[in-house]
């Protein structure tokens, strides 16, 4: 399984450039990723259910990714990549040769349905919540797939917010029933079930009805249809609108029994189903009319599966693959008559079921399907539906008025589509190619060759519907069981349906008298009213001011102290308190403190940047002292560079600090009311330790991973995933920061210009630019020597980190002061010439070799970042010790380096440039 992800990765990846290469024939190479995880769901149909893979990804937190295959899953996972290989195949020719987004619209749908793959098939609540918001993430950008369209745009974003709000709640109730059962493997919980509490289900509910668009979430899908075809008919059809559904089924047989999950699913799905029905009626685009229509069908399996019985559950399963097919033949069918007739409004359509007979058959095989006429495969699944709900007279009558309503629909969608209507000209069609009638043809014939075989997949669903604890009533999934109450419910669906249609324009009349309010206009009402009152809130709280921020944030911290002191008492008499441990920590204090009062008396912006460095070098003697070398060492580094940085932005402030707004006493108060808290509260912290200090079992530690540095030991191989975090946020900070200090986009790439150009075709010497009076030759000369051995030194300190003082933030700020030296000789070109490679590919190549190196771990049945080694014996070297924690590091050093670098470029040569453009205006 996580090699068909990784396929899916790579394909989605792979899109763009196969796009603009093959144009509209790469969707056909990208169908490959879909199509081979298909085969594999037939093959693990063959050999035998269940199936399970499992792969430790943060062992300590008790998080792996756990797949498993069982009737449910299978059944899903066909739909997903059978329906996504037949929508890449008609896409091919949906789309018209040379369209621009081809390469993004084939790599969302490829990473589209590899998150549907994943969802369907986790064995991990929190895996399947990864997978979840992957969908909805892509789902977005699918839907919004023209960015010119204010229309996408606004329905992307509608059902980006529906979802991921009920994303967040159902993760919180995932949380709670993990917590409940102690575990999050879902067929662990669903073999024992937890005690989880109403809060819990209802919970999860709300984010399995908010993805399946059921009432009151149900206004983000029609809304999407302002997708393009394809989408609609994978996405709302039978992949992403079923993950919620998918949800109910496969917890059900967990939280059925729970009072809750009927009382919520059922009558809400009942409602959807009857109000989605209703308005399919009046509905005149064909894309529209059957969006509501999958909003009823949604109903439907909802109402099934909140049953949380046996016989339900076993409707629903037959439902579920019946309308997959049947709704996914008739979107492509609408994308066709779009496509050949150049409308799909019904009121324009007249006399396409003339002049495109094929078509017309596929879609009435289809839509005789989703209305339940036998001998297709819909009605089989609605048979065993109102067989299930025999016992229950209310939902037996939603569900016999809600087949009436579908019927009706699909009359109204076929002879809207196909038929010969008195006053509309017959539309000119043209031909339509193989690629797009084909897929709809095969699901649409998969409707009828399926449906024989009712009872074989009734029986293959058993290991799946055996699960639930409520039998419920006695439910057979047959293409015929005989003259029953059922088959007369049935058809009296049908005979309503078809009266529903025949007087459609009272019921159209009627429809639009009883419609009370838009929903999608309360919608973006709703949405008005948040922006509106998060800008009030804003601007009250945020003014742009930095001294605010600093003074709330510091007042705050003080004021915790306080609280604490208050209510939580002074310390217990008795209790040890330790002012230093060794003897050099006075000494360093001091130091600090004499510069942090010698920073409140300085005057000019550069001493005050000095001083202020010097409590950094004050820190890094503390750190020293406590025999952390490798600490010390960063940071003499890092304030060495904070301080460039620091004169490179003084050089656009004024010499003389501006004033401050508070008087100087209340700054002073303020200040030691907070290092009292803070340092108060760090000494008693320290002196009420009774347990044993974690620290000591380091050593052990970095010792088992081959080590002889505990800190890079720290770093690299027990918090690996914390490092890779923290370089992920520093890059991302630093693009931040270089981004919003100038309003001007800084994409371009620095290179040589003018003299310095000339001077760097004519020589490798300085490149320098400087004005003649700025420029020092004896420090030019030096930063020429020194460049390549600081250069060494740092790839040096590299390599020796994981067994002396060093590492890859040590080495790569090392030769980031060596970048700095020579544009402080030189100059902005002299800064191109230096580092020629940019910024953000330095940054973005560290970061995947960083995280690159979890992949190693899993290729070899290990953990992600778990870090693999081996020792080797290199003539005249002697014994070396390699590690994937070495990839790693070099991945921090790169980053380090692309950091430092754009710091540069933002805050020094872009400066330059303002300058030089100033003096020249």
């Amino acid at each position: 399984m996580e090699s068909l992800l990784m396929l899916h990765a790579v394909a989605a990846v792979c899109a763009p450039w196969l796009a603009a290469r093959l144009g509209r024939t790469s969707l056909v190479l990208l169908a490959v990723a879909p199509g081979a995880a298909f085969c594999y769901t037939i093959w693990l149909g063959v050999r035998g259910l269940p199936a399970r893979e499992s792969t430790p990804w943060a062992p300590a937190l008790g998080l792996e990714l756990s797949f498993r295959a069982d009737p449910l899953a299978v059944l899903m996972m066909s739909l997903v990549t059978g329906v996504g290989v037949l929508v890449l195949v008609y896409s091919a020719r949906y789309f018209p040769e040379g369209d621009e987004g081809l390469g993004r619209y084939g790599g969302a749908m490829v990473a589209f349905a590899g998150s549907m793959l994943g969802l369907v098939s986790a064995d991990d609540l929190l895996l399947l919540y990864v997978f979840w918001e992957l969908t909805t993430v892509f789902s977005y950008l699918l839907i919004g797939h023209d960015p010119e369209s204010r229309m996408s745009r606004q329905a992307a974003m509608k059902a980006l917010s529906i979802t991921t709000a009920g994303g967040l709640a159902m993760l919180a109730g995932f949380v709670l029933a993990g917590q409940a059962a102690g575990t999050y493997r879902i067929s662990a919980i669903v073999a024992d079930p937890p005690a989880a509490g109403p809060a819990a289900v209802v919970l999860v509910l709300a984010g399995a009805l908010a993805k399946s668009a059921i009432f009151p979430f149900s206004t983000w899908l029609p809304a999407a249809m302002a997708a393009p075809t394809p989408v609609s008919a994978y996405l709302h059809a039978a992949a992403m609108v079923k993950a919620g559904v998918y949800l109910l089924a496969r917890l059900g047989p967990a939280f059925g029994d729970v009072t809750v999950w009927r009382a919520v699913a059922v009558p809400l799905g009942a409602v959807t189903m009857l109000l989605g029905g209703w308005r399919a009626l009046r509905e005149t685009d064909l894309k529209r009319l059957l969006a509501f229509g999958t909003v009823s069908q949604l109903g439907f399996l909802t109402v099934l599966f909140g049953m949380g019985n046996a016989g339900a559950a076993l409707a629903g399963v037959g439902l579920l693959a019946a309308h997959g097919l049947f709704k996914a033949a008739l979107f492509l069918v609408v994308g066709i008559v779009d496509h050949a007739a150049g409308t799909r409004d019904l009121d324009r359509l007249s006399g396409v079921g003339r002049s495109m007979p094929w078509v017309c058959a596929v879609a009435v095989l289809a839509g005789l399907s989703m209305a339940g006429v036998p001998p297709l495969a819909g009605f089989a699944a609605k048979e065993a539906a109102l067989e299930s709900v025999l016992d229950d007279p209310i939902v037996l009558a939603a569900v016999v008025l809600g087949s009436a309503l579908t019927a009706a629909y699909t009359l109204r969608f076929l002879w809207g589509a196909f038929a010969a209507k008195p006053g509309v000209a017959a539309n000119p069609v043209h031909r339509v190619p193989a690629a797009m009638s084909g897929p709809a043809a095969l699901l649409s014939a998969l409707g009828l060759l399926l449906a024989p075989l009712a009872a074989w997949y009734g029986g293959a669903m058993s290991g799946y519907t055996g699960t639930f604890h409520d039998p419920g009533h006695r439910t057979h999934l047959t293409l015929w069981a005989g003259f029953s109450a059922p088959l007369l419910l049935s058809a009296a669906a049908l005979a309503g349906g078809v009266v529903l249609f025949l007087v459609r324009g009272p019921v159209i009349r009627a429809g639009t008298a009883l419609h009370v309010f838009d929903t999608g206009r309360l919608f973006w009402a709703v949405i008005r009213g948040l922006d509106r009152f998060a800008v009030q809130a804003t601007g009250f709280h945020q003014r742009g001011s930095v001294p605010d921020y600093l003074l709330l944030t510091l007042a705050a911290a003080a004021g915790v102290g306080m609280f604490s002191a208050a209510y939580g008492g002074l310390p217990r008499p008795g209790l040890p308190v330790v002012a230093w441990q060794r003897p050099e920590q006075p000494f360093a204090a001091v130091l600090i403190v004499a510069a942090a009062a010698l920073a409140l008396w300085a005057r000019a912006y550069i001493l005050q940047a000095l001083v202020i460095g010097l409590t950094g070098y004050g820190t890094a003697l503390l750190f020293l002292a406590h025999g952390s070398p490798d600490l010390a060492l960063t940071q003499f580094l890092a304030e060495t560079l904070s301080l460039v940085i620091f004169a490179l932005v003084l050089r656009r402030l004024p010499i003389d600090p501006v004033r401050g707004r508070l008087p100087f006493l209340f700054r002073l108060g303020l200040g030691l009311a907070v290092g009292v808290a803070v340092t108060g509260a760090g000494m008693l912290a320290m002196a009420a330790r009774d347990g044993r200090p974690v620290g000591l079992l380091m050593a052990p530690a970095a010792q088992e991973a081959g080590a002889r540095n505990i800190v890079s030991a720290l770093i690299l191989d027990i918090r690996a995933w914390d490092t890779l975090g923290e370089s992920t946020v520093l890059v991302v900070l630093t693009l931040g920061v270089t981004s919003l200090v100038f309003l001007r986009r800084r994409s371009y790439h620095i290179e040589p210009s003018g003299a310095g150009a000339a001077a760097a075709r004519r020589t490798h010497w300085l490149a320098a630019t400087l004005p003649r009076g700025q420029r020092a030759i004896a420090f030019e000369v030096v930063a020429r020597l020194t460049f390549h051995t600081v250069l060494l030194l740092s790839v040096f300190l590299l390599f020796v980190g994981h067994s002396g003082v060093g590492g890859g933030f040590a080495g790569g700020i090392v030769a980031g002061l060596a970048i700095t030296v020579r544009y402080l000789a030189g100059g902005r070109d002299e800064l191109a010439t230096a580092v020629p490679v940019h910024a953000g590919v330095l940054m973005g190549a560290g970061l995947t070799l960083s995280a690159g190196t979890a992949l190693i771990g899993l290729l070899f049945g290990r953990a992600a970042l778990e870090m693999l080694a081996t020792d080797v014996s290199v003539p005249l070297i002697g014994h070396l010790h390699l590690s994937t924690g070495l990839l790693f590091d070099v991945g921090v050093y790169v980053s380090v380096i692309g950091m430092v670098q754009d710091v540069l470029r933002g805050l020094g040569a872009e400066l330059d440039r303002q300058i030089d453009a100033g003096e020249n205006a």
